[in-house]
């Protein structure tokens, strides 16, 4: 086998293996907002794909979810940004997987039970790991699915279908 075929064989095995970031940017954590996004110490502002959480107006549940995201993505702490097809949501946020070392985080909060599943394709690189993570967490009764947290949806919260206030 030629060397530069081997080569060829490695990287298409990389870019399939979802295991690790493809290609990530780097970023260093300046704040988080809610359940959802942050920013980076350069000004950009992220949100996390693939789910959602209770806004902070639903109380506490809300918070919540915050001080979940705050822990896995301290202030100061470095993280690396993976992309999928959409660059950018309708509030000019960059859209982005995101990795603390080897984690997921956007897998760890819908694991814990602090997120929900919330596709919106063409972003769904990694739908069927938060798939997982959601049965997971709501067989367990992990995070907010113990408490009801998720008896008034994010989404359904933001377009007035519910008033849960946590």
């Amino acid at each position: 086998m030629s060397s530069v075929f081997r080569a060829a064989a490695t990287l298409v095995g990389l870019a399939v293996c979802s295991c690790t970031p493809a290609a990530a940017d780097p970023c260093r954590v300046e704040r988080v907002g809610d359940g959802d996004s942050f920013s980076c110490s350069d000004g950009r502002r992220v949100r996390l794909i693939g789910m959602d959480t209770p806004e902070l107006a639903q109380g506490s549940i809300g918070t919540a979810a915050r001080d979940a995201l705050r822990r896995l993505l301290p202030r100061g702490g470095s993280v690396r940004l993976e992309y999928d097809v959409a660059a950018r949501d309708r509030y000019g946020r960059v859209l982005a997987y995101v990795w603390s070392g080897n984690r997921l985080v956007n897998e760890v909060m819908v694991r814990e039970g602090w997120a929900l599943l919330y596709t919106v394709p063409p972003n769904v690189r990694y739908v069927r790991r938060l798939e997982r993570a959601q049965r997971e967490a709501r067989r367990a009764g992990a995070g907010l699915w113990e408490r009801g947290g998720f008896d008034c949806p994010p989404a359904d919260f933001r377009r007035g279908r519910c008033r849960g206030s946590g």
